[in-house]
């Protein structure tokens, strides 16, 4: 097993970026070089450590890096950090999206405070996803909040305000109960144990309890997690956030706060509880199908690009939790490929609607038209983010939507069906989307808008990388992935899991 050392240098790195940043506002320019720096420095360690990570760990099953440090006895309090290939791939996404987030959009706005609040979110989602103990986990999990409201309320539109005390209200009180779960399942495991109060993940795997505790305990945690996903009917906050919220804060969103969502769903509501599997499942699943297909109808009728990606998005955490909850290892695999996948491509819808934006002074589909004529480049590679999304055979997506699919089917073939209605659709609002904004004679503005120029080119690179490599050779993350999957399944198969 590595030193935990890797992983504490990887949430520590980005608060004394942000600690730096603050001190040497004074000098233009140099807050945004300090963190520009700290992100590379913070992505190529997590390259580093997954380089290093072994998916086979004696005495600790797939998880490497562990160290638990107790802080607080009495409380339950504890620095415990781990890394597993779940884990694995949320700490590179969370490291590659600070890097894409600066480079490309950045802001000059009071910009010591914008890198700044951008790294404290990068530094709590990291601890987050890294975090082995339940406890621990939602500290840095509320924390996010923060950075999150001043950036949209800083740094966002007109209705920046509005924006982010809604996504501040709806998120704050689903963790309510999330916390409420929490301290009610560390005071049932110790009086279980007769010993230390402890928020151990491993630890309360081992809890014992009723259905109908499991079930209340399953719907206190899922409650927080859709809302911070999005999941049907917990998603309203999102399209005013997601469109409102400035370019970098659109994609730590969606790339991001989403998946601590559809993490937090698998590694501890399906983790902790799988007796209230079998009762929960169909009504989860119905509601994965309706954010499917609710967010891809919805999406055809947007007005804006920024609110289009944010349905989408709303359709594709909905194949997430899908292949989360099905009960199927193929489609659970293909869930967690899709969590980064998805933080990839729509990283990539951002970052060019933050070009064009700029560009135009909107995002407004009817306010563009013909832009593949002025600019090539931003045509061509939106249509392979697009396709990604669509799930083309030979890009990322398909190789995850393929596996939740499949999956399904082999488990609940009526919502793998209905399911599946999505990926039409999903053609059909983005296509259409193009051909508005893309297609057809540019007049006026629209044709004197710039082409993408070398800096954006560069930026946009490691996005069309990631979805062709990811969609033609997937199988080295893959076997991260399934080991992982497995031993989380071994564990949840009496609750009718299929190994």
């Amino acid at each position: 097993m590595h030193s935990s050392i890797y992983l504490t240098v990887l949430i520590v790195v980005p608060l004394l970026g942000a600690l730096i940043a603050a001190l040497v506002q004074k000098t233009p320019g140099l807050s945004y070089v300090v963190a520009v720096v700290t992100s590379c420095v913070e992505l190529a360690l997590a390259l580093v450590v997954a380089v290093l990570y072994s998916p086979h760990v004696k005495g600790a099953g797939t998880w490497d890096f562990m160290s638990r440090h107790v802080l607080s006895a009495p409380l339950g309090l504890a620095y415990d950090v781990g890394l597993d290939g779940i884990s694995l791939l949320m700490m590179v996404l969370t490291a590659l999206v600070l890097v894409l987030a600066l480079f490309g959009a950045r802001d000059r706005r009071q910009e010591a405070a914008f890198v700044g609040w951008l790294l404290l979110l990068t530094s709590f989602t990291m601890a987050s996803f890294l975090s082995h103990d339940v406890l621990e986990f939602f500290i840095f999990f509320e924390l996010t909040l923060v950075p999150s409201y001043f950036l949209i309320s800083g740094w966002g539109g007109a209705q920046r305000s509005r924006a982010a005390l809604k996504f501040f209200i709806y998120t704050f009180t689903g963790s309510a109960f999330l916390f409420i779960g929490i301290l009610y399942l560390g005071f049932l495991n110790q009086h279980q144990t007769q010993g230390a109060l402890t928020f151990s993940y491993s630890a309360l795997q081992g809890a014992s309890m009723t259905h109908g505790t499991a079930v209340w305990l399953f719907l206190a945690f899922a409650v927080a997690f859709a809302v911070k996903s999005p999941i049907f009917p917990f998603h309203t906050w999102s399209p005013i956030t997601y469109a409102e919220a400035p370019t970098a804060g659109s994609i730590e969103l969606s790339a991001l706060l989403a998946k601590l969502g559809s993490y937090g769903l698998l590694r501890f509501a399906v983790g902790l509880f799988p007796l209230a599997l079998a009762t929960l499942r169909p009504l989860i699943l119905t509601l994965a199908v309706i954010s499917i297909l609710y967010g891809s109808l919805v999406a055809c009728a947007t007005p804006d690009l920024k609110r289009l990606v944010a349905y989408s998005s709303l359709a594709q955490m909905g194949f997430i939790t899908l292949g989360i909850i099905t009960g199927s290892k193929i489609a659970m695999v293909g869930a967690v490929l899709l969590m980064f996948n998805h933080g990839v491509i729509t990283a990539g819808f951002f970052l060019i609607i933050g070009f064009l934006e700029k560009r135009r002074g909107s995002y407004q589909i009817k306010d563009m038209k013909g832009l593949q004529g002025p600019a090539p480049v931003f045509a061509a590679i939106f249509t392979v983010v697009m396709l990604a999304s669509i799930g083309l055979p030979g890009l990322s997506g398909f190789v995850s939507e393929y596996l939740i699919l499949i999956g399904t089917f082999g488990t609940h073939a009526w919502w793998g069906a209905a399911a599946t209605l999505g990926v039409v659709a999903a053609a059909a609002y983005l296509l259409w989307a193009y051909q508005r904004v893309f297609q057809g004679k540019a007049t006026g503005a629209n044709a004197e808008i710039a082409d993408a120029n070398a800096k954006e080119r560069w930026v946009l690179v490691p996005v069309v990388v990631l979805i062709v490599a990811l969609g033609v050779f997937p199988h080295p993350v893959l076997d991260r992935i399934s080991p992982s999957v497995n031993q989380l399944i071994h564990h949840v198969a009496p609750a009718g899991v299929k190994k």
